[in-house]
């Protein structure tokens, strides 16, 4: 299982040095329209609520991703993803897709590093 602070946005962690690349991984999740949902942010949003629903919609098509990218890197043998990136965009349909990229690596300690 890979640590969560083995993932990171940068092109290398302090304390480790990547011994190998393995390629780039992804993963990519869906988080559907909801009619009822969207009626009542519109309304919400209208009268100055937050729009909580829409958040966590995103948050969750972010956390499907993100699991799926650590799932496909784990295959490859990493025990690590460098240069994290997220893209999100709205389909035609209403949808949001959320797309996780990152470089799957193998990492070690660095000599003289506390970790």
């Amino acid at each position: 299982m890979i640590a969560p602070e083995a993932v990171v946005t940068f092109d290398q962690l302090d304390g480790f040095r990547v011994v190998k690349s393995l390629g780039l991984v992804r993963g990519e999740a869906v988080a559907p329209r909801n009619f009822l949902r969207s009626t009542f942010r519109s309304i919400g949003s209208f009268i100055g609520l937050a729009p909580v629903d829409y958040l966590s919609d995103a948050e969750r098509a972010r956390t499907e991703s993100l699991a799926q990218l650590l799932g496909n890197a784990e295959s490859l043998g990493a025990n690590g993803v460098v240069a994290l990136q997220f893209d999100a965009s709205e389909q035609g349909d209403g949808s949001t897709r959320v797309r996780a990229l990152g470089e799957a690596v193998l990492l070690d300690p660095q000599p003289g590093s506390q970790r």
